[in-house]
């Protein structure tokens, strides 16, 4: 998995409440198991009209927005199912931190182990950032993980918490995978003295 250490990037405003998961990736494209080629259908059906083509108004059609790394949502995003192809179409659009007042706790969970960084701010500091956002490419939205702060364009500094296991798994890029090689000394060690001990297993 990727690191995730710092970001400084072009943030892309949605001030929706409830963006669930099938808004994020309708049930339609949920068929595969690879974790790549579903950015180009995340949020299919507000970017996309029903002959394909995309909708102008939509944030993530919009010049400004289509190399946007950094989301900025709602309340209760990622609700819904407990797919994880939101976050992998998430991640393969780009977008690497998404910033909300709150977010589901499967949605949540699962962003840290796909490499993507889930903020969850104060409202009053949503809506700073929020209205950072509408300024498009002409402001920049930089993510510390290291520092644990989110810094506007102006300068503007806002702190983050986050769960300290969790951190430590994005900033060394390790998903469960991963974690479970760190030990892959210990376990190679266990199996060794488990087969000299049962061999008939």
């Amino acid at each position: 998995m990727e690191k995730f250490t710092k970001i400084s990037g072009i943030a892309a405003p949605m001030p929706m409440i409830n963006i669930d998961t099938d808004m994020i990736i309708p049930k339609q494209f949920l068929k595969t198991i690879k974790r790549s080629g579903l950015g180009v259908n995340l949020f299919d059906e507000m970017r996309y009209d029903d002959d394909g083509n995309e909708i102008p108004d939509f944030v993530l059609n919009k010049p400004a927005y289509r190399e946007a790394e950094i989301l900025v949502a709602g309340d209760n995003f990622g609700c819904g199912s407990s797919r994880e192809h939101a976050p992998w179409a998430i991640k393969d659009f780009g977008i690497r931190c998404v910033i909300a007042p709150s977010f589901a706790d499967i949605f949540y969970n699962n962003c840290f182990k796909n490499g993507i960084l889930p903020i969850a701010l104060p409202q009053s500091e949503v809506d700073l950032l929020m209205a950072e956002a509408q300024k498009g490419a002409n402001a920049r939205i930089e993510v510390d993980l290291e520092a644990q702060t989110v810094t506007t364009s102006e300068g503007d500094e806002i702190a983050f918490e986050i769960d300290a296991f969790k951190k430590h798994c994005l900033l060394e890029g390790l998903d469960d995978i991963g974690l479970t090689l760190e030990k892959a000394a210990s376990i190679d060690t266990f199996e060794a003295s488990a087969s000299a001990q049962r061999p008939w297993v």
